[in-house]
């Protein structure tokens, strides 16, 4: 016969079922994956940033575009080099740079054996070529010009010198059929510069905008194509 007063048992615990153990391998993966890209991604921007230093850099190298004579369309262009040597000044000579090619120029002493200019007059640079007007007499213009990285290609404008040769040979001064179209110069009927006294030969009595402008005693005006920056589009001539 069961005891009613003898106390029952306490219930026992459920049994214990241990749990899926964790896999500590795979968020070591993870950390170090992470770690990886981080140190990766600082390693690439500092190239980047490395790089794009090493091109901001700025150097001036001489480079020269070929010389411009003249057209029948646009007389006014100027004759042009360039020359990235340093700034230059009214006085200075200059001469060809061989090293630099054909058509490269640089400033040197006006004693040396290769000067073979000298600077009358420095004018502002433009993007308008025919917009630069060099005083009477210039033989040759120089386009002084910026260049990056060493390159030898044009860089950016700067100044434009107005050079006169050193020599006897002056194909600037009026009449003589070169350098920029100037009052005193002679030109055929297709507007293209020639030397006064040959034949065809037009004297230049003007430099103007319309050719009501031209003055007295023109006979036979030349308009020109339009060229921006060209402070005149007609020819006075004598016909």
């Amino acid at each position: 016969m069961t005891n009613p007063y003898q106390a029952s048992p306490p219930p026992q615990p459920p049994p214990f079922t241990p749990g899926a153990p964790q896999r500590r391998g795979n968020n070591k993966f993870v950390v170090f994956l992470v770690l990886a890209l981080v140190v990766g991604g600082a390693y690439g921007a500092s190239k980047v940033l490395g790089a794009d230093k090493g091109k901001s850099s700025t150097s001036a190298s001489a480079s020269a575009s070929p010389s411009a004579k003249p057209t029948a369309k646009d007389p006014g262009s100027p004759e042009s080099s360039s020359d990235t040597s340093s700034a230059w000044k009214v006085g200075d000579c200059g001469g060809p740079d061989a090293s630099k090619g054909a058509d490269a120029y640089k400033r040197t002493g006006c004693s040396d054996s290769g000067a073979s200019f000298k600077a009358i007059d420095i004018k502002e640079a433009s993007i308008l070529p025919g917009s630069i007007q060099c005083p009477a007499g210039t033989d040759v213009m120089i386009e002084v010009s910026i260049s990056y990285n060493g390159g030898k290609s044009s860089g950016i404008p700067t100044n434009t010198v107005c050079g006169r040769n050193l020599s006897n040979e002056h194909p600037g001064d009026a009449g003589a059929g070169g350098g920029q179209l100037v009052k005193g110069d002679c030109v055929t009927s297709q507007a293209k510069e020639v030397p006064c006294g040959g034949s065809g030969a037009l004297k230049v009595l003007g430099l103007v905008k319309t050719k009501e402008e031209c003055p007295s005693g023109t006979t036979d005006p030349i308009r020109l194509t339009i060229s921006v920056g060209r402070p005149y589009d007609v020819i006075c001539t004598d016909g």
